[in-house]
């Protein structure tokens, strides 16, 4: 990702749950308040990926697909217009390592304060948990609106 020191970049996670959601719509906020660009991050993993055996599926599939869904994401949650102006990056690999290295340099980090796994009560996920104890940033983790 481009690491330009004199741009203030906004990050942020998206992976199709309503809090990355809610988490992207803040980051375009307080991108377009301190004069900063967004970079919003998907991650893909394949479980099971890394035994001893290769994967049994093409990996550019999986990679495509994303990019499609998050190109779509954008786009319904922030308009054709907002969605443009935000930069996009598809990355394999694990998502808090993928978001924490991103982040290297960047003004902010946003995330949901949880994902699309675990468990439905617990206050934070796994990732945002993981990022707020390692960004070498800010970290900002946004919670859903309640339905």
């Amino acid at each position: 990702m481009d690491k330009d020191a004199s741009e203030r970049r906004v990050v942020v996670g998206v992976d199709g749950s309503q809090s990355s959601y809610e988490a992207l719509r803040w980051a375009v906020r307080y991108a377009g308040l301190v004069g900063g660009a967004v970079d919003a991050v998907a991650v893909w993993e394949l479980p099971g990926l890394y035994g001893w055996s290769g994967p049994a599926v093409d990996m550019d599939v999986d990679e495509d697909e994303t990019r499609q869904k998050m190109n779509q994401e954008l786009t319904d949650v922030l308009g054709a217009g907002a969605a443009d102006s935000v930069r996009t990056h598809v990355v394999h690999g694990n998502a808090a390592d993928v978001l924490l290295r991103a982040a290297e340099g960047a003004e902010v980090l946003v995330v949901g304060s949880r994902g699309r796994g675990g468990f439905a009560r617990a206050l934070l996920g796994s990732v945002s948990q993981h990022v707020s104890q390692h960004a070498s940033c800010p970290v900002v983790i946004v919670r859903c609106q309640k339905q």
